[in-house]
């Protein structure tokens, strides 16, 4: 088993480390004040360095303009660019965007490609993906109410979907809507494009996540579909194909968000190090000589190992013998990796103290927005709950 990194992919990744070092990093504190609305020219202005640099849409196929990696040179990729919260969105592999790009350049027909596709795939538009709903769990995607109506050669679109992310600003939402009622449960659904000026269509709201409602891309939105009128041709994929072509696109997608947490965890590690050997506590003394900092420090680096190698394996897994093989390891590794960051920012804010829950780190940031990675892309229970019962069923039905 070689664990080298491919050597492709060696240029590549210290071109985006140099990116991230000279332009991307330096750029968080501006956008992070201004909010990604107000702060667009300055994001503008790095998306047009990635792209004049070569490295734009890491995951986007060659047809379509990207780089067109495989998985898991991909995976690496987006643990690098995972260390700022600007780094997808300015190499252009932000979620929902990714997702849904996949999503068309699979399924979409050639006129949905040509209309939206390609403009997403330029970074000239932004989507969101419409799916979850406040009145139903959103960990069984089969339980909505939202539907979708054909009525004569148009779909007519009733619902309310919440947590649809950046909707704020963009172009169009891939809404899962129940088309098919009396059909079981996981053919119900389908996938209706729904461009956000069609009349009907009503952003509620940005939902401010611990206080912070924030804006374009970095916002979750709520939103009403009052009779949204669409043309049949924009259905996407085959109807009631909603629920295999989420769960297609949520695979690969657990991937992406795992890697960059990976990223958000050195990061984390990278300030929780330096605060460590920098702050005196007494004369001579440091954090860095207390041994439950250094038991800290250990556990993380051990973790944050593990995590990496738990979700390259899984990548690789995908890659060479599709989702259905690995669909164990992708339950472990969301729930795994999404815990181990969460601790480390915890710990990283208590060996920063007072200074831990201001904004003058990135630490109160990733605190406040990367706690619902437990909970999104499925709750953490619900993948434990599902591997522990596969795994039980090797040894009989007790986990049924």
């Amino acid at each position: 088993m070689d664990f080298a990194i491919p050597s492709h992919l060696v240029d590549t990744l210290a071109a985006v480390d140099r990116l991230l070092a000279e332009r991307i990093i330096p750029a968080e504190a501006a956008v992070l004040e201004q909010g990604f609305v107000k702060a667009a020219p300055l994001l503008g202005d790095l998306r047009a360095a990635v792209q004049a640099a070569g490295l734009w849409g890491p995951q986007i196929p060659k047809d379509a303009g990207g780089m067109g990696l495989g998985l898991v040179d991909h995976a690496l990729i987006s643990e690098r660019i995972g260390r700022s919260p600007l780094g997808h969105y300015a190499f252009g592999c932000q979620a929902p965007d990714a997702g849904n790009l996949e999503v068309l350049h699979k399924w979409g027909t050639p006129e949905q490609k040509a209309r939206w596709m390609a403009p997403l795939a330029r970074g000239e538009i932004r989507s969101c993906f419409s799916m979850t709903e406040p009145e139903n769990a959103g960990s069984n995607p089969t339980l909505l109410s939202c539907t979708a109506t054909l009525d004569g050669d148009h779909w007519v679109v009733d619902g309310h979907k919440w947590f649809t992310t950046g909707a704020d600003g963009a172009a169009f939402a891939i809404v899962m809507a129940v088309t098919n009622p009396e059909a079981t449960p996981h053919a119900r659904a389908s996938m209706i494009i729904v461009p956000t000026d069609t009349p009907g269509f009503e952003l509620v709201r940005n939902i401010p996540i611990m206080g912070d409602a924030g804006g374009g891309w970095a916002s979750h939105g709520e939103i009403r579909y009052h009779g949204c009128r669409v043309p049949k041709a924009n259905l996407l994929g085959p109807q009631g194909a909603g629920f295999l072509i989420a769960q297609e696109r949520l695979g690969p997608g657990r991937i992406h968000h795992c890697m960059r947490w990976i990223g958000i965890c050195e990061r984390t590690f990278q300030l929780m190090c330096q605060r460590a050997v920098s702050r005196e506590i007494a004369p001579d003394k440091t954090l860095a000589s207390r041994q439950i900092i250094q038991a800290w420090i250990a556990e993380a680096r051990a973790e944050i190992d593990a995590a990496r190698l738990m979700t390259l394996s899984a990548a690789w897994t995908i890659e060479s013998q599709g989702f259905q093989a690995a669909r164990d390891q992708v339950s472990l590794i969301k729930f795994y990796v999404a815990d181990v960051m969460m601790r480390l920012i915890d710990r990283a804010i208590q060996v920063h103290g007072a200074l831990g829950v201001t904004s003058d780190t990135l630490l109160a940031h990733y605190y406040v927005h990367e706690r619902g990675a437990r909970i999104y892309d499925g709750p953490d229970e619900v993948h434990k709950m599902v591997v522990a019962k596969r795994l039980l069923a090797q040894y009989g039905k007790g986990g049924a």
